[in-house]
């Protein structure tokens, strides 16, 4: 009888505590934008997180999404939320480098082997310090989504080795440390916002682009392309990203609320996309594409070719940052050693670190 008398009270507690953040919670609308369509992962998971912002706010608080990239780029959205006409953002995490160099440092290849180390990562002190670098360019990291494990396709050949690569025009996410590793494999790197993708894939003004599966299946991509290569060479984690405008304007129980949305959404966004993720190669077949699969040794020969470019843009970067994540992998992998995978376990951050390698 006690116990039941307990739990009754503590149910009471907390749908008062829920009732009263509600009536605190301030009335307004956000907007987000993504550059994924509906049905991605992406947006669904803010979709999630527009769900629990209402839920949570007791409905005063609303979030409408904008999908498909129709408020603009990744970069000009950024420099829509600085200016405070737009609320959020979830994009790669890469592209904040146009912001903030150190944030190239997502975009080094073959740095993760697998997604608990990222999650370890993002999730960690080494997540958090990196949005914190944010704020003084008038934004503020929320949390993070996961695109996934990039990989190649292309209407020209199958890809079975390296070698293969080399000479295909390539769009690749407009940054410089992704110009230099497709220039490292001999292709032709065209950087362009990822909304123009699909067109130009169809025109043939470029020959491939790299992604991961779920970006590939969602968008069709494989109605342009005919081939995709499983090279797992970048993992993207996706920043969700507020206006610090748009911050500094929410009062402190809004801020719990769209905090604690952000969280809980990641967690769900990264179940669905790993989910998907896993089905979808026989899904890509299905649609007429002939997938090949890169073995040990052409990882590794992937992965050799591209330590000259961490090591270059380690600096940018800055040594420090560099340092913090190899210990942060160093960290995680010893509490949970990494199973094998298709990837090469390579330490590329440790040879952007050292002076011979520069």
């Amino acid at each position: 009888m006690k116990r039941f008398v307990l739990k009754a009270a503590l149910a009471l507690i907390a749908v008062s505590a829920f009732a009263i953040t509600s009536a605190q919670a301030q009335e307004r609308t956000l907007k987000l934008s993504t550059q994924n369509p509906k049905g991605h992962p992406i947006t669904e998971g803010a979709y999630k997180f527009a769900d629990l912002v209402a839920a949570k706010s007791g409905g005063k608080l609303k979030v409408n999404v904008f999908a498909g990239g129709t408020l603009g780029s990744d970069m000009a959205v950024a420099s829509a939320m600085q200016g405070g006409t737009v609320d959020m953002n979830i994009g790669n995490s890469g592209i904040l480098a146009a912001q903030v160099p150190a944030f190239a440092v997502f975009d080094f290849p073959f740095m993760f082997t697998n997604t608990k180390e990222a999650d370890a990562v993002v999730d960690g002190p080494f997540g958090k310090m990196m949005h914190k670098k944010l704020e003084e360019k008038g934004l503020v990291g929320l949390a993070y989504f996961e695109l996934g494990f990039r990989n190649m396709t292309n209407s020209k050949r199958p890809l079975y080795k390296v070698e293969d690569i080399a000479g295909l025009k390539m769009r690749v996410i407009p940054s410089p440390i992704n110009l230099a590793w497709v220039k490292a494999l001999d292709a032709n790197p065209v950087p362009m916002a990822f909304g123009e993708v699909y067109g130009a894939l169809e025109s043939k003004a470029i020959d491939g682009q790299e992604n991961p599966l779920t970006v590939i299946a969602a968008n069709k991509l494989y109605e342009v392309q005919k081939y995709l290569a499983m090279t797992n060479h970048v993992y993207n984690p996706q920043s969700v990203v507020m206006s610090k405008k748009t911050w500094d304007s929410l009062d402190a129980t809004n801020k719990k609320i769209v905090t604690d949305a952000a969280n809980e959404a990641a967690k769900f966004q990264r179940e669905l996309t790993r989910k998907q993720a896993a089905e979808l190669v026989d899904t890509l077949k299905k649609g007429g594409m002939t997938v090949t699969e890169f073995g040990p040794a052409e990882l590794a020969k992937f992965s050799d070719k591209m330590r000259p470019v961490i090591a270059q843009f380690g600096v940018s970067v800055g040594q420090d940052v560099v340092s913090q994540l190899q210990a942060e992998l160093t960290k995680a992998r010893a509490a949970a050693p990494a199973k094998a995978t298709a990837k090469p376990a390579t330490k590329p951050a440790a040879k952007a670190a050292a002076p011979a390698a520069k």
